[in-house]
């Protein structure tokens, strides 16, 4: 397969130079990882690579650690990523798409509040390229309904379970963003003077159900004694997070603490869901992210049994669909936002 991408991937490049209209990139911004990858115009992908996301050192490292990701499969299709037509980003936080700025991001490189001017940063290590911003999530299930599992739909809630929680909207064929900032369910309120969230607020659907949120509840019940195998998962693994793989292995071993977690995340998730089908009427629900991805196939009953309870019109439940383009539907999606249309 890797041979078979390069090979169809420097034919792609040797176009680009003469046409720079028929390959983009794309790179999907994550709490933990950084996805890049290159594509046609059909949305197919010709190379792609993977980073891990800075910890620390804010957004002036990640916008190195972007430029280096697109590059690594840039390099896979023969093609220098200032040659790309251009290159879409999809990222956690508030984005202003006509300045090209992120803001208020908690989960990436130590986060910070102010807007930083991501697309220029990155445009001027491209040699001047062009770049723009969407929100991670909305670009992820635009991705799903134009080629995954929302296809057949014509209103779709996307809802990526990862680090955080993040939401996308597409209304009547149409992607909803709002004012920029439309589908953040992640900080929909599900309990009042909750549980303390990331963004500071309280009670936010991400304070119980963000992965780096059950990571702080994890370490906290275990200063306090309790026993979990999660962290000796983590060490074994070789990981310095809980990641999602962590997380699965230890519900495999039905471990108390990771099954309690889990278990108040899915009822918290499935209250949010359903208030949000309360509201919308929408048919389909696309679940991804880190977690959503690996945990919805075994999950999903049980989600839909704590959304039940919500739903104003309960026989008239919506299509649940776990997201067909995995780990990739961010960075295809923030292609997409770039250039091409299928």
């Amino acid at each position: 397969m890797a041979d078979a991408s390069a090979k169809n991937g420097h034919r792609a490049g040797n176009g680009a130079r003469n046409d720079r209209a028929r390959i983009w990139g794309g790179i999907d911004l994550g709490g933990t990882k950084i996805e890049a990858v290159i594509v046609d115009a059909r949305g197919d992908v010709l190379g792609r690579a993977r980073h891990t996301t800075p910890a620390t050192g804010g957004p002036g490292e990640v916008v190195k650690e972007l430029y280096g990701t697109l590059g690594e499969a840039a390099q896979a299709v023969g093609i220098e990523p200032a040659k790309l037509a251009g290159v879409g980003v999809g990222v956690p936080g508030a984005v202003d798409a006509n300045r090209g700025t992120l803001s208020h991001t908690s989960n990436v490189a130590g986060g910070w509040d102010a807007p930083y001017p991501l697309a220029a940063d990155l445009g001027d290590l491209m040699g001047g390229g062009k770049v723009v911003l969407g929100n991670d999530v909305q670009v992820a299930v635009a991705a799903e309904y134009k080629l995954g599992a929302g296809r057949d739909h014509r209103s779709v809630l996307g809802v990526w379970w990862g680090t955080g929680v993040g939401g996308g909207l597409v209304l009547n064929g149409v992607p909803w963003r709002g004012q920029g900032s439309a589908g953040e369910i992640g900080h929909m309120v599900v309990k009042p003077n909750g549980a303390r969230c990331g963004c500071g607020r309280r009670g936010c659907l991400e304070a119980y159900a963000g992965r780096a949120s059950m990571e702080r509840k994890a370490r906290a019940a275990v200063r306090k004694g309790e026993k979990t195998l999660l962290f000796d998962i983590m060490r074994d693994k070789k990981r310095t997070r809980l990641s999602s793989s962590v997380w699965a292995s230890a519900l495999k071993q039905k471990d108390p603490l990771a099954t309690r977690l889990i278990e108040r995340a899915i009822d918290m998730l499935g209250a949010a869901i359903a208030s949000v089908i309360n509201l919308l009427d929408l048919e389909a629900v696309v679940i991804g992210g880190g977690l959503g991805s690996r945990l919805g196939p075994i999950y999903m009953g049980h989600l839909q049994d704590a959304m039940h309870p919500h739903l104003f019109i309960t026989e008239r439940k919506p299509v649940m669909r776990i997201a067909e383009l995995g780990d990739l539907s961010g960075a295809i999606g923030a292609a997409l936002l770039a250039g091409p249309r299928m």
